[in-house]
C-alpha cells in the first residue's frame, strides 16, 4: 500500500558560496584534462569575502595559469558587480596545490607494485556509492529536486540575459511536494531566496519571481490556492555570496545528487578526476539505476556498491527496488552484474570520463541532465535491451 507524505528538496544557484567553490574546483579539473587526460586531480576550494584558496593534490603535464582559471570561473558565474566585495577582478587568490601522494598513485595506476594485490587500475579510495532513479519525471529523477533545479536554472537564465538588472548571483530554491499513494500530487510550498541590488523593493522582487520564475516552471496542475509561496522571506538579501558566507567544495552533495530522496555515499564530486570512485562510481550508479527504471524492471531503484583502495572490483553490490520490481532484487542484481562492469577502468572508458566535461556538471545537479547525452553519458538509457535479456 502506498504512503501519503510531503517531501522537500532544495537547489542552490551558481553564486551560492559552496557552488562558487565547486565551480572553481571543476574549472581547474577541466583545465588539466583539456591538456592531459591522465591528470590526477583532487582540487578543493575555500571562498570568503574577497579571498579564494585552492588546495589539494594534482599530478598533470598540463600547463595553465591557475589564477586565470579561477578568475574566469568567477566571471562566468556573474560576480562582476562593483557593489559586491567578491569580484572576479578584485579577489586575492592563494594557491596550495601539490602533487598527488605516490602511495595513492601506485594503487590507482594500472601496473604492479609491492604489496598491491593486482596490476589492474584500482579504486582511488575505499568508499561506498549509490545510484538512484524513479519514474516521477521524464528525466527519471525525484520530482522535488527536479522542480527546485528548474527554478534555479530559470532564475539564472533571466539574470544572465539581463532581464532584471537588480538580480545578483547568490540564490536558493526549495520545493515541497505532497505525495498521495507514493505519487507526486501537488506542490505545497515553494521557497526562493535571491540576492539583489539594494535599491529594488521586496514587492518588485516577489512579483517578478512569481510571474517569471515560479509560474514559468511549476505546472498549473501542481499548484493550488493552498500552495505557500515564500520569496525572499527575510525581506532583504543584498549581502550574499562569499561576502555573506564562506563556501567550501563538496558541501552541497544532496543538491548534487537526489535531493535527499535517494542516498549518497558522502563523497563529494567536484574537483575530482574519474580515478576517484566518489565521482565516477556515483555516475555509474546513476547510469545503472536509470537503465533499470527505463527498462520497466522497477518504478524506483537504488543501487549501492563499495570499493577498497587500490583494488579493481567492488567488494559489494546491492539493488533495492523498494517493492516495485517486476522480479526479485536478487534477480535484478544478477542481471546488472551480467550487463555492467564496475571496475574503475571500465567505468571511465564506458562513460568517456577522461574529457574536460565537468564544468557542465557542477550546477543544478549532476543527474537528470538530458540535453546533451554525448557529454553527460551516465544519463543514457542504452542498456535497456541488454537488461531485459539478462533477467532470468
Amino acid at each position: 500500500m502506498g504512503k501519503n507524505f510531503i517531501f522537500s528538496s532544495e537547489s542552490v544557484g551558481e553564486g551560492h558560496p559552496d557552488k562558487v567553490s565547486d565551480t572553481i574546483s571543476d574549472a581547474v579539473l577541466d583545465a588539466c584534462l583539456a591538456q592531459d587526460k591522465s591528470s590526477r586531480v583532487a582540487c578543493e576550494t575555500f571562498v570568503k569575502s574577497n579571498i579564494v584558496c585552492v588546495g589539494g593534490e594534482i599530478t598533470t603535464k598540463a600547463k595553465f595559469d591557475v589564477e586565470q582559471v579561477v578568475r574566469d570561473a568567477i566571471r562566468e558565474i556573474g560576480y562582476v558587480n562593483d557593489d559586491d566585495v567578491f569580484h572576479a577582478d578584485h579577489i586575492f587568490i592563494n594557491n596550495y596545490l601539490t602533487a598527488q601522494s605516490p602511495d595513492i598513485s601506485q594503487g590507482v595506476d594500472a601496473q604492479s607494485a609491492t604489496g598491491k594485490a593486482t596490476s589492474e587500475q584500482g579504486a582511488g579510495d575505499q568508499g561506498l556509492m549509490f545510484g538512484y532513479a524513479c519514474d516521477e519525471t521524464p528525466e527519471l529523477m525525484p520530482a522535488p529536486i527536479m522542480y527546485a533545479h528548474r527554478l534555479g536554472r530559470q532564475l539564472t537564465k533571466l539574470r544572465k540575459a539581463g532581464k532584471a538588472k537588480w538580480l545578483r548571483p547568490d540564490a536558493k530554491s526549495q520545493v515541497s511536494i505532497q505525495y498521495l499513494n507514493d505519487k507526486p500530487a501537488k506542490v505545497t510550498s515553494v521557497v526562493i531566496s535571491t540576492q539583489h541590488a539594494a535599491a529594488v523593493s521586496n514587492k518588485s522582487i516577489r512579483d517578478f519571481i512569481t510571474k517569471q520564475v515560479i509560474n514559468k516552471v511549476i505546472p498549473k496542475r501542481m499548484l493550488s490556492r493552498d500552495t505557500q509561496i515564500l520569496i525572499n522571506p527575510t525581506g532583504r538579501f543584498v549581502v550574499g555570496g562569499p561576502q555573506g558566507d564562506s563556501g567550501l567544495t563538496g558541501r552541497k552533495i544532496i543538491v548534487d545528487t537526489y535531493g535527499g530522496m535517494g542516498r549518497h555515499g558522502g563523497g563529494a564530486f567536484s574537483g575530482k578526476d574519474p580515478s576517484k570512485v566518489d565521482r565516477s562510481a556515483a555516475y555509474m550508479g546513476r547510469y545503472v539505476a536509470k537503465n533499470i527504471v527505463a527498462a520497466d524492471l522497477a518504478k524506483r531503484c537504488e543501487i549501492q556498491f563499495a570499493y577498497a583502495i587500490g583494488y579493481p572490483d567492488p567488494v559489494s553490490i546491492s539493488v533495492d527496488t523498494f517493492g516495485t520490481g517486476i522480479k526479485s532484487d536478487e534477480q535484478i542484481s544478477d542481471a546488472v552484474q551480467e550487463v555492467f562492469s564496475f571496475k574503475p577502468a571500465d567505468i571511465v572508458k564506458q562513460l568517456k570520463l577522461l574529457r574536460p566535461i565537468y564544468s557542465l556538471t557542477t550546477n543544478y545537479g549532476h543527474f537528470g541532465k538530458v540535453d546533451d547525452l554525448e557529454t553527460i553519458t551516465w544519463e543514457k538509457i542504452n542498456k535497456v535491451s541488454a537488461l531485459k535479456r539478462a533477467i532470468k
